[in-house]
């Protein structure tokens, strides 16, 4: 369903040698897979014979049962296009290998030989099997199989893997850089290696890595506790990861058969190959068969996923801190090589007490730090008008005081109301142009103050704003230096809350009220000591929404009805269906409505792998059509 496979890693219990024992338990695992509906399943390195046999590799009793256990694996799923992939060794041409056989509707669909066999202190390779690489490309064996390392498995629209052996992923070029070159979006990779004291987190960070690297699904499975302890132990390690993100993962050491599921987006990451990275101008040498498969079945729910309700907001704390911290640097740092370029004697910013204006200044604390100026260079104007309450107006005054910014007030009711008269604009009708002119007005005083100042006005609107189009056209819209052009508003609380975190005790409660205070332009008539009357999130639905289907979007190129889908996974318990399909198709609207606000937006630094600037990160036409989009939505009822 919408490019997602579930995928499988099993270790099987097993007995050294004993392949009947063995086949057994491999059957019984497959029959587990096959009823939680799994689109292919890997199994260890030599699962079929324990990968400890030593010298018993040598016998042809060994080899023949191996081969007599692959045949009655794939006999006993003739009626299924799940994908099994099984451990066994394979004698072809007076030569032994260790092999990954490729199984399907009850045959073998390939055979791939290790291509670096170890042979150091504990792990003797070489003495058995000849690399894989010395057989030669197009190989067919036992009449009609393919057998090589240059096999790339279809099995599906977004569905190609491929397979490498344990030592393979160690080496300097591991042979799934080539085949993801060649175009799989997945790796299994049949492995036996053994517990060492530190090795589990190394082979977990080589796994992450290569599926970082590739850009994939790397599905890696470890024979377990059962080989011969002769003189080492194994300890059933299997990961699943996509992208550099662990999905999945077992507990080591397990004394019976070990399998972990994962449902893995592979329409996504075909999606980030294609507009993240240089993965399209890769070239590899290696020549690769695609051999084509049944089509298997994707996932038809999402039970072994996670979808992120706050995609753009790391949900480790650790991280979270992090990341925040990272932000704020680059975005203090951008506005001070700004500052210092135009010699600007200050920095002119409007503050109203909101969350966007109040990360903003205090962004233009940290660049006065920076830079070893004053904060007395800081001028902070409030501009109260005919909606401002008290609680935003007092949170301002108190913040732009404590950070010692020189402040300027300016009432603007006066200035809109002759405004409304020089257009002939009844003032008790409370339309658009009613918010706009406040908008407007208070854009052209900051402006004016900047240059009367020397000064250089900086930018409060969001990235959520900016893909909504959430602005007045050159009122908010426009600045000099946008510092939060590429910040979500669901991250811009959790800045300020780290900010908040981080300082002393009179300022944290300042910035913990503003977080709390619901998100509004009060643009429309209030009394000032009343509460808020004109809530954003009324108006255009939330932005915990806005931002996931911004992520989902632009991140991952997601149709419409996926994003939905999705969507409906993430807020199973916080929105209804029907709200997120009517938010969805708001945003697609004002999303293409608006482009012409972004195609001329003021300069700011990316902090985040999203950014909508027309000069490098989104590049679309001002009249494209928002139809295709909209029309795929017109079947869901919500």
């Amino acid at each position: 369903m919408f490019g997602f496979y579930r995928f499988a890693a099993a270790s099987p219990k097993i007995k050294v040698a004993d392949i009947a024992f063995n086949t057994a338990e491999i059957i019984k695992s497959v029959q587990e897979c096959s009823e939680h509906e799994v689109s292919a399943v890997a199994f260890p390195e030599m699962a079929l014979t324990g990968y400890t046999c030593g010298d018993l590799f040598f016998q042809p009793a060994l080899r023949q049962e191996a081969m007599a256990g692959i045949k009655e694996i794939a006999a006993a799923f003739a009626s299924s296009s799940m994908i099994i992939i099984v451990g066994a060794p394979f004698f072809w041409k007076n030569a032994l290998y260790n092999c990954a056989f490729v199984l399907q509707e009850g045959k073998i669909r390939g055979i791939i030989p290790k291509s670096n066999n170890p042979n150091y202190r504990e792990f003797y390779d070489k003495r058995y099997f000849k690399s894989g690489e010395t057989v030669p490309d197009g190989t067919i064996c036992m009449t009609s199989v393919p057998f090589g390392t240059d096999l790339i498995f279809s099995g599906g629209q977004d569905f190609s893997f491929g397979v490498e052996l344990c030592e393979d992923l160690w080496g300097v070029i591991p042979p799934s850089s080539h085949q993801v070159i060649a175009g799989a979006t997945s790796i299994f990779n049949l492995s036996a290696s053994n517990a060492l004291v530190a090795k589990s987190q190394y082979r977990r960070n080589l796994v992450k890595q290569q599926s970082a690297h590739c850009l994939a699904a790397y599905i890696y499975t470890s024979s377990g506790v059962h080989e011969s302890s002769t003189d080492l132990v194994f300890d059933g390690h299997s990961i699943i990861a996509q992208n550099g993100q662990i999905v999945a993962e077992n507990e080591r050491f397990h004394r019976e058969s070990s399998i972990i599921y994962a449902d893995i987006d592979l329409q996504k990451l075909k999606g980030i190959r294609l507009s993240e990275s240089s993965m399209g101008d890769a070239k590899t040498e290696k020549c690769f068969r695609e051999i084509l498969l049944t089509d298997v079945f994707s996932s038809p729910t999402i039970e072994y996923a996670h979808i992120d309700a706050n995609p753009f907001v790391p949900s480790n704390a650790d991280e979270r801190d992090i990341h925040c911290e990272e932000i704020f640097n680059i975005q203090a740092a951008g506005l001070a090589k700004r500052l210092e370029h135009v010699k600007a004697e200050k920095l002119v910013i409007g503050v109203s007490g909101g969350l966007d204006s109040t990360l903003a200044l205090l962004v233009c604390a940290e660049t006065m730090k920076l830079l070893g100026r004053p904060m007395s260079d800081i001028l902070a104007v409030t501009m109260p008008g005919f909606g401002t309450t008290d609680r935003t107006y007092n949170n301002a005054l108190e913040m732009i005081k404590f950070i010692g910014a020189e402040f300027q007030e300016i009432n603007i009711s006066d200035a809109c109301l002759l405004h409304f008269k020089d257009i002939n604009h009844d003032p008790n009708i409370h339309d658009v142009t009613y918010e706009n002119v406040q908008a407007r007005e208070r854009t052209q005083l900051l402006m004016d103050i900047a240059n009367h100042e020397h000064g250089l006005l900086v930018g409060t609107g969001d990235l959520s704003e900016i893909a909504l189009g959430w602005s007045t056209y050159n009122g908010d819209h426009m600045s000099m230096y946008a510092v939060n052009c590429a910040v979500p508003k669901t991250l811009i609380r959790y800045l300020i809350g780290w900010v908040a975190e981080n300082s002393e005790k009179k300022l944290q409660n300042i910035l913990e009220d503003i977080i709390d205070t619901p998100v509004s332009p009060e643009l429309l008539p209030n009394k000032r000591n009343s509460k808020i009357n004109q809530k954003t999130e009324d108006i255009i639905g939330p932005y915990q929404l806005h931002d996931f289907f911004l992520y989902q979007l632009i991140k991952y190129g997601a149709e419409p009805e996926k994003i939905y889908y999705l969507a409906t996974i993430a807020f199973d318990k916080t929105y209804e269906n029907k709200l997120i399909l009517n938010t969805l198709k708001l945003f697609i609207k004002r999303f293409f409505q608006q482009q012409f606000k972004r195609s001329c937006m003021p300069d700011g630094p990316k902090v985040g792998t999203i950014s909508l600037s027309p000069r490098g990160d989104w590049r679309m036409p001002s009249d494209a059509c928002s139809e295709i989009w909209l029309k795929r939505l017109e079947s869901i009822k919500g």
